[in-house]
């Protein structure tokens, strides 16, 4: 019996005068259900309807421009700033969902300044609560391109990614000139899409549950704490699977045992914390819901 999955599914749902891909797909319902979401959040709270599309505006566009910022400046600088006429190329690959979250925290910062003239902290109690089911999906995606996975292992979920290379974190074990075999390249690997997919399915039910069940909304900045913790703190553990993203990751974690990744949620785990200890410890606001939009006529 084999002790692992040969995985060979097709980046593409369709090749033909125009490609769609999974990961495209997978981005596209995670931002037409965490629409959705919010969508009701508001209503449920009484605020004004225009907020939604606004806000989505805001979303989209700073998930898309800080993620692709994100890869280019904390992974790949030393290629784009010789090629800048690259950087807008997303479609050619290259997003980083650290840059992405600072993308969205700049966009509330504005959002909230401008539209809703309310603190920060409302509209991010709000605007995660479906973001954990999306952040799965895209890993989904990820797992489509056969990209992003983790270190070669013998467990019987193991992957063989076989439209892949092998991690090259792992080439150092062939010294003196030693040539890796073709079998090298396809050696089963941990799956840490799904890991992580998994983990953030169950932030995702948790946030819903404090704010639909628990109303711990009420409770300013909370969930978003919950969240971030969530997020990052299995991001941070299942890095030490996952293979490196540059090859210049692996003098750093050779010399500080981490890599991009970790560096990167290290300040967003402290964050979660803060804002955790923060809600605990001021005292709850009862809100109402009357469950119609502001400017509903």
């Amino acid at each position: 019996m084999l002790n692992y999955v040969t995985w060979t599914a097709s980046p593409n749902i369709f090749d033909g005068f125009v490609t769609v891909r999974w990961y495209g797909v997978m981005f596209a319902i995670g931002f037409w259900f965490g629409y959705e979401v919010v969508y009701r959040i508001f209503r449920h709270e009484g605020a004004k309807e225009k907020w939604v599309n606004i806000l989505f505006f805001f979303v989209v566009i700073a998930t898309v421009v800080g993620a692709r910022l994100g890869h280019v400046f904390f992974y790949d600088w030393d290629y784009y700033s010789q090629h800048l006429s690259e950087i807008p190329k997303i479609w050619e690959g290259g997003l980083a969902s650290h840059g992405g979250v600072l993308g969205i925290i700049i966009a509330i910062w504005l959002y909230s300044k401008w539209v809703t003239k309310k603190p920060m902290l409302w509209t991010f109690d709000r605007v995660v609560v479906p973001v954990g089911l999306v952040a799965a999906l895209i890993r989904i995606g990820n797992l489509m391109n056969h990209e992003i996975y983790g270190g070669p292992t013998t467990l019987p979920w193991g992957f063989k990614f076989i439209t892949n290379d092998a991690p090259t974190r792992y080439l150092d074990q062939f010294v003196n000139g030693a040539t890796p075999t073709p079998e090298f390249f396809t050696v089963p690997c941990h799956p840490t899409q799904l890991y992580e997919a998994l983990c953030y399915l169950l932030i995702f039910g948790i946030v819903m549950w404090m704010y639909w069940k628990r109303n711990l909304q009420e409770r300013e900045g909370l969930i978003f704490g919950v969240f971030m913790l969530g997020i990052f703190v299995p991001r941070f553990c299942i890095e030490f699977l996952k293979n490196v993203q540059e090859a210049w990751e692996i003098g750093l974690r050779e010399s500080c045992g981490l890599d991009m990744g970790q560096i990167l949620s290290i300040p967003f785990i402290i964050l979660g914390v803060w804002l955790v200890v923060r809600a605990m410890i001021r005292p709850r606001v009862p809100l109402e819901y009357p469950n119609r939009f502001a400017d509903a006529k």
